[in-house]
């Protein structure tokens, strides 16, 4: 028997990226790209990234700009009452080129380690800050794809004590469905849109990385 209260209704789901998600959990703040491809990805990034269109830093201009934070803490009985506070941020760099060479790859990651000494707070507080720069090109040489595959570059901040920052690459041809991604370059999956997306692993993974 009814009191009289109106009956509960299911949350609105909307299709977004191939993943079906609830209405209320699409963010009303992103970003529209001229570019297809690039829209696409956005539905995919934009549940982790805040994103930006027509990103320009230290001269360069970037198609798309994103930066995802994530915060750990540890609290005794009392949300108050905290300590071992540590956070994670990356920063993600997204250029369209003619072509991509490894001297064009090697620029971008000049480009991290520079922005690394201006953007990173180095204190107890900072456990990493990843900067991924991504090529979306017609194809991939194989001279690009022998560098980016065997990239990693990590620096540690006062011995480990204030965490680190890491450079990642990746690079996509998406006519070719093709990518190679550095060794912890884990958002290269965004960039697959001829794959699905697992959103349940992926998270899982992307906070194993960062706080295990």
């Amino acid at each position: 028997m009814s009191d009289g209260a109106p009956e509960p209704t299911d949350s609105e789901e909307v299709t977004v990226g191939g993943e079906t998600v609830p209405e209320e959990a699409v963010p009303d703040d992103v970003p529209e790209w001229d570019d297809e491809y690039l829209d696409r990805v956005s539905d995919r990034l934009m549940f982790s990234f805040d994103l930006e269109r027509e990103f320009r830093v230290r001269g360069r201009a970037f198609e798309m700009y994103g930066e995802m934070r994530i915060e750990s803490q540890k609290q005794l009985f009392h949300a108050a009452l905290n300590y071992g506070n540590h956070e994670k941020r990356e920063h993600l760099f997204v250029r369209r080129a003619d072509s991509v060479s490894p001297t064009d790859l090697e620029s971008m990651v000049d480009l991290g380690h520079e922005l690394a000494d201006e953007w990173i707070d180095a204190d107890e507080q900072h456990f990493g800050t990843d900067f991924t720069f991504v090529v979306v090109a017609p194809e991939i040489p194989d001279d690009v794809r022998s560098f980016v595959s065997g990239f990693r570059d990590r620096t540690l901040l006062k011995f480990g004590y204030y965490g680190d920052y890491e450079v990642n690459l990746v690079v996509v041809a998406p006519e070719e469905e093709q990518t190679v991604e550095s060794e912890e370059a884990d958002v290269a999956a965004a960039f697959r849109l001829w794959e699905s997306l697992d959103e349940t692993e992926e998270s899982s993974g992307l906070l194993d990385r960062f706080f295990g």
